[in-house]
C-alpha cells in the first residue's frame, strides 16, 4: 500500500491533523499516527533496516559457507600447501576448506548485512530516526486521490517534511 508520511514536530500538531483529516471525511481506518504514546514504527509496519540486514546475511550464508569450504579445500588440494605438519595431506585440506568458511561467512555478514543495512532501508531509517527523536509521523493510506487530499490538508500543519512511502 502506498501512504502520505507528514512528519510534525510535536503531540498537538499531530492531533491537530489527525482531527483535520477526520473532517475532511478520510476514514479513521487510513489515518494512523505514530509517535511516543500512539503507534510505534514495528506495530505499524515499517521496516526494520538492522532485521532485514540480519535476514540477508543469513540467506547468503547458506550458500556461500558451503561454497567458501569447497573454495578453500581445493585451493588447498590444488596448491599442496603443507600449513600444519601434524595435520598431515587430509588434515590441511579439511583446515584449507575450514578457512574458506569462515572467509564465506565474512563475506555473508559484510555483504549481506552491510550493504543491506545501507541499502535497503529506503525511506524507514529516516523515519524511524526522527520518532527516535520525539517527533510524530501522520500518516494516510490509500488511493492516489486520497492520498492527494491529505497532502493538501497536511500541508497546512507546515510539516518538517511531508512524502510519499511504498510499502515493500
Amino acid at each position: 500500500m502506498d501512504y502520505v508520511i507528514a512528519v510534525l514536530s510535536d503531540r498537538i500538531k499531530a492531533e491537530e491533523a489527525y482531527t483535520a483529516l477526520e473532517k475532511a471525511n478520510i476514514p479513521q481506518s487510513q489515518i494512523s499516527i505514530l509517535g511516543k504514546g500512539y503507534k510505534t514504527a514495528d506495530e505499524f509496519g515499517l521496516i526494520d533496516p538492522n532485521q532485514q540486514a540480519k535476514q540477508r546475511a543469513m540467506q547468503m550464508a547458506y550458500w556461500l559457507v558451503p561454497f567458501g569450504f569447497v573454495g578453500g579445500y581445493t585451493f588447498n588440494l590444488i596448491t599442496g600447501l603443507d600449513t600444519l605438519d601434524w595435520a598431515g595431506e587430509p588434515g590441511n585440506h579439511i583446515v584449507g576448506g575450514i578457512l574458506g568458511a569462515i572467509g564465506g561467512a565474512m563475506g555473508s555478514i559484510f555483504v549481506g548485512g552491510g550493504v543491506g543495512l545501507t541499502m535497503e532501508s529506503g525511506d524507514a531509517l529516516p523515519y524511524r530516526n526522527r520518532l527516535n527523536a520525539g517527533k510524530y509521523l501522520v500518516v494516510v493510506g490509500g488511493s492516489p486521490s486520497l492520498q492527494e487530499q491529505a497532502s493538501t490538508i497536511l500541508r497546512r500543519f507546515k510539516p518538517e517534511m511531508i512524502q510519499g512511502y511504498k510499502e515493500q
